[in-house]
Formats: structure tokens, C-alpha cells, sequence
């Protein structure tokens, strides 16, 4: 039975992973222009119109203005870690490769019993990996200074889904072993107290 479990463990463990690997090349950050980014490009093309255009040209840009002034704050598109996160996109993907083989070579095996420390390593590359999404989820990347803002998307939250996964997975395991010795003292000693010992 806790062998079950282990295998259990290591399938989830390579499952997690997998969204992580995946996470990845998903959109992490919705990105949105500032009070300040619109202001700057109605500034630039307040200045453009007066040295090059007419009349006409300058009344198009004054109107212009309305719309681009409510732009600000509205999503007009998307970034993935791959595209923004140009060091730790590699370190996830490491991270999330060096996971699923430690979790899947144990069941490439043809024991039937997977070994104590199979999948000792996911527990590790989990919670790194978990930091380093939750430290691009509290300080995210800050392209193009202050004329754009970065907002959360659902890849983030699937890469810190299966970094959490992989370290729940790879403990589940390694809990209940430790809780199994235990259980048959436990069933022992109720069988002294109680007198009943089980039919052979």
C-alpha cells in the first residue's frame, strides 16, 4: 500500500511539473499603459503635429487625445514568462526538467516497489521554483519604466500551482511512511490490551 502511495506521489509530482514546464510559455502579466505612458504619447504627438502637420493634422490629434485618455488602465495585451523573463524562464524550465525525471525514472523501474528515497529532490526543485514565481508575483518586471503597468494573468498562478504540487506530491509520500509504523504499534498494542489477535 504505501508503495501505491509512492507511485502516487511521483505521478503527481510529473504532473506538476508539467504545468510548470508549461505555465511557462502561458501569459503571466496583462500589461496596461499608464496615466503617465498616455500622457508621454499625447506629448510626442502634440509635438509631432505642430512641427510637421497642419491644421487639420492637429485637429486629428486633439481628438485623438480623448481616446488614448481612456486607454489608460485597460489591458491591450499580454506577456509570458518566456517573453519577459528572459533568466527565469531557463531556471523554470530546469527546475520543472530535473523534477519529472527524478520523479519518473523511479517508476521507469521494474521493481514493484518504488525505493525509500525516490523523488527525494522534487520536495527541492518545488520550492525553489516556488519562490522564484512568488518573487515575480510580488515584484514583477518593469518594462518601459513607468509608461506601462504589469498585472497578473493565469499563467503565474498555474506555475505556482505546480511548484506547490510538486512539493505536496513528493511529501505525501514520505508522510504516510512515517505514519504506517505508528498505525502497527498502535494496532499492536490494542491487541495486547484487548486480548483479539488477528485469524492467520
Amino acid at each position: 500500500m504505501a508503495g501505491e502511495r509512492s507511485r502516487y506521489g511521483l505521478l503527481v509530482s510529473a504532473l506538476g511539473a508539467i504545468v510548470l514546464a508549461v505555465s511557462v510559455f502561458l501569459p503571466w502579466y496583462g500589461v496596461s499603459f499608464t496615466a503617465s505612458g498616455i500622457g508621454l504619447i499625447q506629448q510626442v504627438g502634440d509635438q509631432v503635429a505642430s512641427q510637421f502637420g497642419n491644421a487639420t493634422l492637429q485637429g486629428y490629434m486633439n481628438g485623438l487625445h480623448a481616446n488614448l485618455g481612456a486607454l489608460a488602465g485597460q489591458q491591450f495585451t499580454t506577456v509570458s514568462a518566456h517573453q519577459v523573463l528572459k533568466d527565469l524562464n531557463v531556471i523554470l524550465l530546469v527546475l520543472a526538467g530535473l523534477a519529472l525525471l527524478d520523479a519518473l525514472v523511479p517508476l521507469a523501474r521494474p521493481a514493484a516497489r518504488v525505493p525509500d528515497g525516490a523523488g527525494a529532490a522534487v520536495v527541492l526543485l518545488g520550492s525553489v521554483a516556488a519562490v522564484c514565481v512568488v518573487y515575480r508575483m510580488v515584484v514583477p518586471p518593469t518594462p518601459a519604466g513607468n509608461l506601462v503597468t504589469l498585472s497578473l494573468r493565469e499563467g503565474a498562478w498555474l506555475a505556482l500551482l505546480g511548484s506547490l504540487t510538486m512539493v505536496a506530491a513528493g511529501l505525501w509520500p514520505r508522510l504516510f511512511a512515517e505514519k504506517a509504523p505508528g498505525d502497527a504499534k498502535a494496532h499492536g498494542a490494542w491487541s495486547g490490551l484487548s486480548g483479539w489477535t488477528p485469524e492467520r
